[in-house]
């Protein structure tokens, strides 16, 4: 009798003996290449990191921010009731195509992971690949703990050290996890970015790959989000100092990519990731040149965001908002758009390509805003109310400083200026979350009464577990409020 070995995909060697053994053959697999093959040298390892770099579906969280909070509007086809009235359950069909961050996000993780443990044997075939390898190990660590940072938004509530945190991977494993603490959980999120700072590159060469300077916005929103503010101040600024704010000339190059100021992160988008479409709100042109408005445009700008902007003085609102009349031409269109992510243009290329900006100098200052709020440090030099004006003075012509009279007072403003500054970039249901605040629409932005309010601290501000995980891996603890 003979001995067979057969390789299957990267699981361990399945043996089958007889009990006179002779000879061995091997039968290998002709369409796969073995971790130990794949992984071999340390470019190898870099080349598996740029696919972990393409699993970011920061798209999902643009997404989920727009419909559940008081961003997003239903355009002329309403079909995602249960997501935007927040009558969702675990076997939600939108929450499981549309919004579910898990295999998404743990998929990006074990990618890391693998660059990780091959990297310290990983074979070095030019002497450049010893510098490589620790830039690749600083930017897997990157990418692990902001991975785990965008399931927590998703999946926990407030941060608290006690309560649930995700179950953090730091090998690749099919074992089936439980969930840990907030604070053992954060404590891996910041060692992991800790560890992997001085490893970063420490320039601006290429913002599509983590970078010294992105690990610090990183922490200063981490910070944000854990109430640290003295850390949150700290990394703020670190980021303000190294890009300043765009002026009002160079505001509108940040969407159309024209230009990559303020931006120390950015995912790259192409005509075949195009984050735009997810909009349907940019009509386009046939190769004649004639407008064809789009078949149906799902989601719109709110009215309670569109009526937020100073319209006429507001950079940003020309940069992220249009109002296209010729939609009007067709039965049913509205004509009050989504425009930011436009990218280069009205073509039936190039429409609504544009980067993701991950981290950007808008946000830091907001960030800083919050954290001097906090530290009662509201008005005068090197306040919240300080940074607030210059924020403002940056996209709006003619500005007004105001005087903050209180922490409370500057806090509401900050809310609604990251209301305004980040619209669509993926943060307003987090924020509206995180400061134990209800979505509160306007009638028109609702159809039902069901989607007008959603109260503050509602369970629904955390999403549930997708019932085909909790399936598969029967450790993993679904949140409150939620059964399978």
């Amino acid at each position: 009798m003979k001995k067979y070995i057969i390789w299957i995909l990267m699981l361990p060697i399945l043996a089958i003996s007889s009990i006179s053994c002779k000879k061995l053959v091997e039968i290998k697999e002709t369409d796969f290449i073995g971790g130990d093959l794949a992984l071999r040298t340390v470019k190898n390892n870099e080349s598996l990191l740029i696919g972990a770099y393409a699993g970011f579906q920061t798209e999902m969280s643009i997404r989920l921010n727009g419909t559940f909070s008081d961003e997003l509007k239903p355009g002329d086809f309403y079909a995602s009731q249960s997501t935007h009235e927040w009558q969702f359950g675990v076997a939600d069909i939108g929450i499981r195509d549309n919004y579910t961050a898990i295999t998404s996000y743990y998929a990006v993780i074990d990618r890391v992971n693998r660059v990780l443990q091959a990297l310290p044997n990983a074979v070095v075939e030019v002497p450049t690949d010893n510098a490589l390898r620790e830039k690749v190990r600083g930017e897997a660590l990157f990418l692990r703990a902001f991975a785990h940072f965008e399931l927590f938004r998703y999946y926990s509530k407030n941060y608290a050290p006690n309560e649930l945190g995700m179950f953090y991977a730091e090998v690749p494993s099919l074992t089936p996890q439980a969930r840990i603490p907030m604070g053992e959980y954060f404590t891996k999120i910041l060692a992991d970015l800790n560890t992997a700072k001085p490893l970063l590159a420490n320039d601006l060469t290429d913002v599509f790959r983590a970078n010294r300077l992105a690990a610090t916005g990183l922490h200063a929103r981490i910070a944000l989000y854990m109430g640290n503010w003295n850390d949150a101040e700290t990394y703020s600024t670190e980021f303000i100092n190294a890009i300043p704010l765009a002026t009002r000339a160079e505001f509108p190059g940040i969407w159309t990519d024209a230009n990559r100021r303020e931006s120390a992160f950015k995912l790259n988008r192409t005509t075949g990731s195009r984050i735009g479409s997810f909009f349907r709100g940019l009509f386009t042109k046939n190769t004649a040149g004639a407008t064809v408005p789009p078949a149906s445009i799902s989601w719109v700008p709110s009215s309670k965001l569109w009526n937020a902007y100073d319209k006429v003085n507001d950079i940003r609102f020309s940069s992220y908002l249009i109002d296209e009349p010729i939609l009007a031409t067709v039965a049913g269109k509205p004509t009050k758009i989504v425009a930011k992510y436009a990218g280069t243009g009205y073509t039936t290329v190039n429409e609504n390509v544009a980067d993701i900006k991950v981290l950007r100098t808008g946000e830091m200052y907001l960030i800083r805003a919050e954290a001097r709020a906090e530290k009662n440090a509201f008005t005068g030099a090197n306040s919240a109310e300080s940074d607030l004006n210059a924020l403002r003075a940056a996209r709006i012509t003619g500005y007004v400083n105001v005087t903050l009279t209180s922490k409370e007072n500057a806090i509401t403003q900050i809310l609604g200026e990251r209301f305004k500054e980040l619209a669509f970039e993926g943060h307003r249901f987090w924020d509206l979350k995180r400061r134990g605040l209800p979505v509160e629409r306007l009638d028109e932005d609702s159809p039902s009464a069901l989607g007008k309010t959603l109260p503050a601290n509602n369970f629904r501000f955390v999403l549930p577990i997708p019932q085909s995980e909790t399936n598969a891996n029967p450790n993993i603890q679904q949140n409150e409020g939620y059964t399978n």
